[in-house]
């Protein structure tokens, strides 16, 4: 069964090592946002030098970030995100403490 459902897209990704990432776009089906309250490290990321093939969109599916405007219910609220690198991590750059 697939389940549609409206979701927060991922409208551009930095992590070029990601393997979901292609062409600095997030083509997971969806990803999870933090590890704690205000830290809003993408959960989904993993280094990989293969990478997907799919070309569907990423939506945000859930967010542990507490701390963040953005955050209804364990859900995200902003129309769409960026991740981006704040030092090692990779984090969502549309976080709003």
């Amino acid at each position: 069964m697939i389940i549609a459902t409206d979701m927060p897209e991922v409208s551009r990704c930095a992590a070029i090592e990601c393997a979901y990432n292609t062409d600095s776009a997030c083509h997971a089906r969806a990803i999870t946002i933090g590890d704690g309250p205000d830290d809003p490290d993408c959960d989904t990321f993993f280094s990989n030098t293969h990478h997907t093939k799919r070309q569907r969109s990423a939506g945000v599916g859930a967010c542990k970030v507490t701390g963040c405007n953005h955050n209804v219910d364990f859900e995200c609220s902003a129309n769409e995100i960026e991740l981006g690198y704040n030092g090692d991590s990779v984090n969502c750059l549309t976080y709003a403490h």
